[in-house]
């Protein structure tokens, strides 16, 4: 059984590229910034997340950053042992535990003025309501249909934490 190569279509390679563009110099910021303070790509994130929300659970935190829960307790606990985070048991829930910033934490934070996520904020502002609107729309299609050629759980398997 022969298949036929998919039909060429410049503009699907284009995109692809723009995103691999977009996803690797996102890593190449982040890690390069990171670097400057002695942090890890995934600790700068938290730290910037954390800055942003006070406290997240530590499922928020995996949540948000698109990774196992194991692989943040990782980062967290090397994050704890260097005094950047502290972990605090919820008084509604004493299952949950909330990570927050220590002081030197929010320090830390607040020096590291200007992150990967901002610059890509910064350009996606110059962008109009419609774009912005559509934008969203079209790629929150492509995220379902990345997803159902990954399955759901295959999704969170790569930590993206590598940063």
């Amino acid at each position: 059984m022969s298949t036929n190569p998919p039909p060429e279509r410049p503009e699907i390679d284009a995109i692809v590229e723009m995103i691999i563009y977009l996803y690797t110099e996102s890593r190449r910021l982040t890690k390069g910034m990171a670097s400057g303070f002695g942090l890890t790509g995934p600790q700068l994130t938290i730290l910037k997340l954390l800055e942003s929300f006070q406290d997240l659970s530590l499922s928020t935190l995996s949540e948000r950053i698109r990774a196992q829960n194991s692989t943040v307790t990782g980062i967290v606990d090397r994050m704890e042992r260097e005094g950047l985070v502290r972990r605090e048991r919820s008084k509604s829930d004493r299952r949950v535990v909330h990570i927050r910033l220590s002081d030197k934490g929010a320090r830390l934070a607040r020096e590291i003025q200007v992150e990967p996520m901002e610059i890509f904020r910064g350009a996606l502002l110059s962008l109009s309501p419609t774009d912005l609107r559509d934008l969203l729309r079209i790629l929150t299609k492509l995220q379902k249909q990345v997803l159902l050629r990954v399955g759901q759980g295959g999704a969170k398997k790569g930590d993206g934490c590598d940063t």
